[in-house]
This record gives C-alpha cells, sequence and structure tokens, in this order.
C-alpha cells in the first residue's frame, strides 16, 4: 500500500511517465474483471478480448483524469470509466441485432403499459400475455434479450440531464439517494422505482452494481439458478426503464 501512494504521489505531482506504467499494471486486473463480469451478459460473438481492450482505454483515462480531492476512491472512479468505455466501444460496433432489439422495445412498453393500467408490479404472466406470448415464449424472449441490459443502467435518461439510471440504485456504502434527490425531481422518482421492484429483482441489482457480485455468486447468494438470476435481472432493468418512460411521458403532459 505504501508502494502504490508512493506512485500515485509521484504520478500527480510530477506526471512522471514511468509512475503512470506501474499504476496501469498494477490496476489491469480491475480491467480484466469487469470486462469478464460484463462478458457473462453478453452474446458469444462478443470476444472477451475486444471488452478489455475498450476497458485499457478506460483505465488510461481513468489515470489521467483521477483527483484525490473527487472522493471517492481510485477504484470506484476507475471502475465507471471502465465500465463506460466498454460500452461506448460495443456501441459503436452497433452489436445487437435489429430483432433483438425490437422485442427489448415491446417488453419495455409492456411493462409501461400494464404497471400503468394495474397501478403495480405487473408479473410474467400479465407481461406474457400482454405481448401474445405463452410463458414458456416470454422466457425465451428473456434469455434472447438479457445481454441488452447491460447499457440500460449506463443510457442517459434524458436528453438534458447528466443522469443515468444506474445512479438511482440504493447503494449501502452511500448516503440514501432518496436523501439526495432534492438536487433533482427525477432521481427522486427513480429512487423510489428502484424500492418498488419485487424484492427478489430488487437484490439482484442491487447485488452484482454495488456489491459488485457476479451471476454465480448472486446464484449462490440468493439460493438460485444462474438463469434464474439473468431473467430477474433482465426483468427488473426493463420494469425500471418502462417506469421511466411513464415519467419522461408525464412530464410532457
Amino acid at each position: 500500500m505504501k508502494e502504490l501512494n508512493e506512485l500515485w504521489e509521484n504520478f500527480l505531482t510530477q506526471k512522471k511517465p514511468e509512475s503512470k506504467e506501474k499504476l496501469i499494471l498494477y490496476y489491469i486486473p480491475l480491467v480484466q474483471k469487469i470486462a469478464n463480469k460484463m462478458a457473462y451478459y453478453l452474446p458469444n460473438h462478443i470476444a472477451k478480448d475486444d471488452l478489455y481492450g475498450y476497458g485499457v482505454f478506460g483505465l488510461f483515462e481513468a489515470i489521467d483524469r483521477f483527483n484525490p480531492q473527487y472522493g471517492c476512491s481510485f477504484n470506484s472512479f476507475a471502475a465507471l470509466r471502465i465500465k463506460g468505455s466498454i460500452m461506448d466501444g460495443m456501441r459503436k460496433e452497433d452489436w445487437v441485432p435489429a430483432s433483438i432489439r425490437k422485442k427489448a422495445k415491446l417488453i419495455e412498453k409492456a411493462y409501461q403499459k400494464l404497471e400503468m393500467d394495474l397501478g403495480r408490479n405487473a408479473n410474467d404472466e400479465e407481461i406474457a400475455a400482454e405481448l401474445g406470448l405463452t410463458q414458456a415464449e416470454f422466457s425465451q424472449w428473456l434469455n434472447s434479450i438479457q445481454f441488452v441490459t447491460i447499457l440500460s443502467l449506463e443510457e442517459p435518461l434524458t436528453g438534458e440531464e447528466d443522469l443515468v439510471l444506474r445512479d438511482s440504485i440504493p447503494n449501502k456504502e452511500s448516503p440514501d439517494p432518496l436523501q439526495l434527490s432534492e438536487k433533482s425531481e427525477l432521481k427522486a422518482l427513480l429512487a423510489k422505482a428502484v424500492g418498488e421492484l419485487p424484492e427478489k429483482e430488487r437484490m439482484v441489482i442491487s447485488l452484482f452494481y454495488y456489491n459488485d457480485l457476479a451471476n454465480k455468486e448472486i446464484a449462490k447468494v440468493m439460493e438460485l439458478s444462474d438463469s434464474r438470476v439473468s431473467q430477474l435481472h433482465t426483468k427488473a432493468i426493463f420494469r425500471l426503464r418502462g417506469k421511466l418512460s411513464r415519467v419522461k411521458k408525464n412530464q410532457l403532459l
């Protein structure tokens, strides 16, 4: 730890290239961890090496831009940059087939419509019926689109605000989002929406994004199968996107 602190001090005060190179080598495992975690939800044709390459650029940027006065650890700061860099790379490759995008949009609209009509969380049977699918077919749809959700939490919520859905998910290590939401009505509404998710979906989101557990680890904690955890994750994201769509629509009225 002392050696690491000295590296940071040398880099921040003198910008020595050799210090930066050593910092990169030290934090490379963080890039690998994030790339491996994200790869779990992505289709097989997307190589981990590509994700790793995108992530390394994010690490470079994080090291150049980090300032201890931000009040957060470098790992937390870098993780956001690394994930953002990977996602930017994937978007440029336009890796989501049109058929998958269509299914994802239909599911999001189904959650939006039903939960507005019902005034509560819609269950799988109701969503399947709204889509004109059997429960087995709906389950297949969820499996086919699960990798789309890896982007959803990082997408801007509006064109005017620098706010992403991930910001509204409760973090046990930071103040209650509802207490911080005075700065943004939209953020308050989204924090509330996360709190209203079905218990298992809310737990999966929290464990994945803030406890930094991999899918298999979440499955073990919750005593569920990997596939079940993936489906809970997918439903939670599209339920939240549906709630967001309603908020944005109401704001325009």
